[in-house]
Protein backbone atom coordinates (compact mmCIF):
# COMPACT_ATOMS: atom_id res chain seq x y z
CA UNK A 1 0.00 0.00 0.00
CA UNK A 2 1.21 3.69 -1.05
CA UNK A 3 0.85 6.62 0.67
CA UNK A 4 0.04 10.10 -1.10
CA UNK A 5 2.57 12.20 -0.27
CA UNK A 6 2.98 16.30 -1.38
CA UNK A 7 6.53 16.86 -3.53
CA UNK A 8 8.74 18.44 -0.98
CA UNK A 9 8.41 22.52 -1.06
CA UNK A 10 5.18 21.83 -2.73
CA UNK A 11 1.64 22.09 -2.34
CA UNK A 12 -2.01 23.18 -3.18
CA UNK A 13 -4.15 25.24 -1.24
CA UNK A 14 -6.97 22.32 -1.56
CA UNK A 15 -4.23 20.03 0.85
CA UNK A 16 -3.78 22.49 3.32
CA UNK A 17 -7.04 22.15 4.47
CA UNK A 18 -9.57 24.34 6.92
CA UNK A 19 -6.48 26.04 9.05
CA UNK A 20 -8.03 27.86 12.17
CA UNK A 21 -6.34 30.27 14.11
CA UNK A 22 -7.24 29.97 18.44
CA UNK A 23 -5.79 32.42 20.84
CA UNK A 24 -5.61 32.96 24.80
CA UNK A 25 -3.12 34.61 27.54
CA UNK A 26 -1.86 33.48 30.55
CA UNK A 27 1.01 34.03 32.76
CA UNK A 28 4.41 32.79 32.30
CA UNK A 29 7.21 32.12 35.08
CA UNK A 30 9.03 34.75 35.49
CA UNK A 31 7.28 37.03 33.97
CA UNK A 32 5.41 39.36 35.70
CA UNK A 33 3.13 40.41 32.93
CA UNK A 34 0.46 38.20 30.91
CA UNK A 35 1.70 36.62 27.40
CA UNK A 36 -0.80 36.32 24.59
CA UNK A 37 -0.85 33.40 22.42
CA UNK A 38 -2.24 32.33 18.76
CA UNK A 39 -2.23 29.05 18.03
CA UNK A 40 -2.55 28.05 14.02
CA UNK A 41 -3.62 24.64 12.60
CA UNK A 42 -5.41 22.38 10.77
CA UNK A 43 -8.45 20.42 10.61
CA UNK A 44 -6.73 18.11 8.95
CA UNK A 45 -9.54 18.13 5.78
CA UNK A 46 -7.46 18.82 2.91
CA UNK A 47 -8.25 16.94 -0.12
CA UNK A 48 -5.41 14.78 -0.31
CA UNK A 49 -5.59 13.51 3.73
CA UNK A 50 -3.91 14.50 7.16
CA UNK A 51 -0.95 13.39 6.24
CA UNK A 52 -0.60 14.84 3.17
CA UNK A 53 -1.84 18.45 4.76
CA UNK A 54 0.79 18.14 7.66
CA UNK A 55 3.18 18.01 4.50
CA UNK A 56 1.93 20.82 2.91
CA UNK A 57 1.74 22.65 6.34
CA UNK A 58 5.57 22.39 6.62
CA UNK A 59 5.96 23.61 3.23
CA UNK A 60 3.92 26.67 3.42
CA UNK A 61 5.36 27.71 6.98
CA UNK A 62 8.92 27.04 5.89
CA UNK A 63 8.01 28.94 2.68
CA UNK A 64 7.21 31.84 5.12
CA UNK A 65 9.94 31.58 6.37
CA UNK A 66 9.71 29.96 9.72
CA UNK A 67 11.67 27.04 11.17
CA UNK A 68 9.65 24.24 11.80
CA UNK A 69 10.80 22.13 15.11
CA UNK A 70 13.71 25.11 15.83
CA UNK A 71 13.96 27.46 18.14
CA UNK A 72 11.70 30.14 18.59
CA UNK A 73 12.30 32.94 15.93
CA UNK A 74 11.61 36.68 16.25
CA UNK A 75 9.27 38.32 13.30
CA UNK A 76 10.64 41.30 14.57
CA UNK A 77 14.08 40.92 14.22
CA UNK A 78 13.78 38.70 11.16
CA UNK A 79 12.83 40.18 8.11
CA UNK A 80 13.00 37.51 5.95
CA UNK A 81 9.77 35.71 8.01
CA UNK A 82 6.60 36.80 6.15
CA UNK A 83 4.11 36.53 9.10
CA UNK A 84 2.40 39.60 10.22
CA UNK A 85 -0.09 40.42 12.92
CA UNK A 86 -2.86 43.00 12.83
CA UNK A 87 -4.40 43.86 15.74
CA UNK A 88 -7.32 45.71 15.30
CA UNK A 89 -11.17 46.42 16.29
CA UNK A 90 -10.92 43.73 18.95
CA UNK A 91 -9.59 41.05 16.30
CA UNK A 92 -5.77 39.76 15.69
CA UNK A 93 -5.50 38.86 11.79
CA UNK A 94 -2.52 36.51 11.05
CA UNK A 95 -1.49 36.71 7.25
CA UNK A 96 1.24 34.56 5.78
CA UNK A 97 1.54 33.46 2.38
CA UNK A 98 -1.31 31.08 1.37
CA UNK A 99 -3.34 31.61 4.84
CA UNK A 100 -4.97 34.57 6.26
CA UNK A 101 -6.94 34.03 9.28
CA UNK A 102 -8.94 35.94 12.35
CA UNK A 103 -9.18 35.72 15.88
CA UNK A 104 -12.19 37.77 17.50
CA UNK A 105 -10.00 38.62 20.78
CA UNK A 106 -11.10 38.76 24.47
CA UNK A 107 -9.99 42.27 26.28
CA UNK A 108 -7.68 40.20 28.54
CA UNK A 109 -5.87 39.03 25.14
CA UNK A 110 -5.78 42.43 24.24
CA UNK A 111 -4.27 43.60 27.15
CA UNK A 112 -1.27 41.27 26.83
CA UNK A 113 -1.00 41.76 23.43
CA UNK A 114 -0.48 44.98 23.80
CA UNK A 115 1.27 45.54 26.95
CA UNK A 116 4.08 43.26 25.32
CA UNK A 117 3.62 44.76 21.84
CA UNK A 118 4.34 40.91 21.07
CA UNK A 119 2.34 37.75 20.68
CA UNK A 120 3.92 34.05 20.46
CA UNK A 121 2.79 32.15 17.60
CA UNK A 122 2.73 28.68 17.44
CA UNK A 123 1.95 26.98 14.06
CA UNK A 124 1.19 23.27 13.94
CA UNK A 125 2.04 21.12 11.51
CA UNK A 126 -0.10 18.02 13.54
CA UNK A 127 -3.85 18.76 12.39
CA UNK A 128 -6.51 18.87 15.30
CA UNK A 129 -9.37 17.42 13.75
CA UNK A 130 -11.75 17.20 16.69
CA UNK A 131 -11.34 21.74 17.46
CA UNK A 132 -13.75 22.93 14.89
CA UNK A 133 -15.42 26.15 14.10
CA UNK A 134 -18.29 26.88 15.99
CA UNK A 135 -17.39 24.91 18.97
CA UNK A 136 -16.31 25.47 21.87
CA UNK A 137 -12.66 24.44 23.02
CA UNK A 138 -12.16 23.52 26.38
CA UNK A 139 -8.97 24.80 28.62
CA UNK A 140 -8.07 20.85 29.09
CA UNK A 141 -8.49 20.16 26.01
CA UNK A 142 -6.62 23.11 24.24
CA UNK A 143 -3.62 22.85 26.90
CA UNK A 144 -3.52 19.16 25.60
CA UNK A 145 -3.31 19.77 22.35
CA UNK A 146 -1.12 22.72 22.94
CA UNK A 147 1.40 20.81 25.04
CA UNK A 148 1.57 17.59 23.42
CA UNK A 149 5.47 16.83 23.16
CA UNK A 150 4.79 15.60 19.27
CA UNK A 151 2.64 18.85 18.53
CA UNK A 152 5.41 21.15 19.78
CA UNK A 153 8.42 19.67 18.46
CA UNK A 154 6.93 19.83 14.68
CA UNK A 155 5.55 23.13 14.98
CA UNK A 156 7.04 26.18 14.43
CA UNK A 157 7.36 28.89 17.30
CA UNK A 158 7.46 32.61 16.60
CA UNK A 159 7.16 35.69 18.40
CA UNK A 160 4.93 38.22 16.79
CA UNK A 161 5.20 42.19 16.70
CA UNK A 162 1.61 43.22 17.36
CA UNK A 163 0.73 46.18 14.58
CA UNK A 164 -2.44 48.24 14.14
CA UNK A 165 -3.52 50.54 11.73
CA UNK A 166 -3.28 54.17 12.59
Amino acid sequence: MTTPQAPTGTFTQAQLGTQILIGWSGGQPDADQDTAFLLAYSLGDGQDGPEVGREAMRAMLERAGLRVGGPIQDAGETPSIQAKLLVQAGRAVLTLPHLSAQYPAPEEWLAAAQAQGQVYGMFATSPWPDAVPGQPVGEDRLRAFATDVEVVRTAAHCLLPVRSLG
